[in-house]
């Protein structure tokens, strides 16, 4: 079967897979209506076939195989019982580099996001779910980062994977001197001893570092960063989860700067 031809763009790394299998309703949604060229194949069940059939009309007409097949043939297809009556193989989004990425970017305020160690898919994807929704330009993967948008991620990330860019950011030292240069202040969340966010100026052009599960932001990164920032709260709990505190960060940048 004739592939559906490939549109230019960022390449991938040299070794990122083939192509991917993706599930989730929303998630799948966004890549047929951002690049559907990226899908290989698409398998949903009898009740997805309302919402989907326009995804199936394309597929047909592009000579791209679908198949209508029962729930349990999903999980297995997906690895996942989350998969919502659909699953898609696709070729994973290309990931420009950084200076790509700074040379495309619209002048005047942007925020970025630095992941330093995060590696739960759970936690990329509702990342990528409040970036997209708060307007982040780009979440930037330092070099050795392993990250990359998995089933899981794509579907906790609701669409979002597919309207925020996964930056090839490279090693941490030459990214934020190139970054700094296009504007961009480095500003490490902390649990403890960071200013309050509330109470802090934050720039037009922020680049937000976000620390690990457990370890937060290593400390050699944070020493380059120009602040430190802390969510205040009661105390109850020592801190939010990677996830819940980027939600709490970038929504502030975006009340202030929108």
């Amino acid at each position: 079967m004739p592939e559906a031809p490939r549109r230019a763009g960022p390449r991938r790394p040299a070794d990122a897979p083939a192509e991917t299998r993706l599930h989730g309703l929303n998630a799948c949604l966004a890549v047929f209506r951002r690049r559907p060229d990226a899908i290989r194949k698409l398998w949903l069940s009898e009740d997805r076939v309302p919402v989907l059939r326009e995804v199936m009309a394309w597929c047909a007409s592009h000579r791209v195989g679908y198949r209508i097949v029962p729930r349990e043939d999903l999980q297995r297809l997906s690895g996942s019982q989350h998969h919502e009556g659909v699953c898609m193989a696709v070729l994973p989004a290309p990931m420009p580099r950084l200076d790509a990425w700074l040379d495309g970017l619209a002048q005047g305020p942007s925020l970025a996001l630095w992941l330093d160690g995060v590696g739960n898919p759970h936690n990329l994807g509702a990342i990528l779910r409040s970036a997209a929704h708060f307007g982040v330009a780009g979440v930037l993967l330092p070099a050795g980062s392993g990250l990359a948008v998995s089933g899981a991620a794509a579907r906790i990330a609701e669409g979002g994977a597919e309207s925020v860019p996964l930056v090839e950011a490279g090693q941490p030292s030459s990214a934020f001197a190139r970054l700094h240069a296009a504007g961009f202040t480095p500003i490490a969340t902390v649990v403890r001893g960071g200013d309050d966010l509330y109470r802090t100026q934050l720039p037009d052009r922020l680049l937000l570092v976000m620390g690990a599960e457990g370890e937060g932001v290593d400390p050699a990164i944070a020493a380059a960063c120009e602040r430190r920032l802390g969510i205040p709260g009661t105390g109850a709990v020592e801190s939010l989860n990677v996830s819940a505190a980027t939600a709490v960060f970038v929504s502030e940048w975006a009340r202030r700067h929108h």
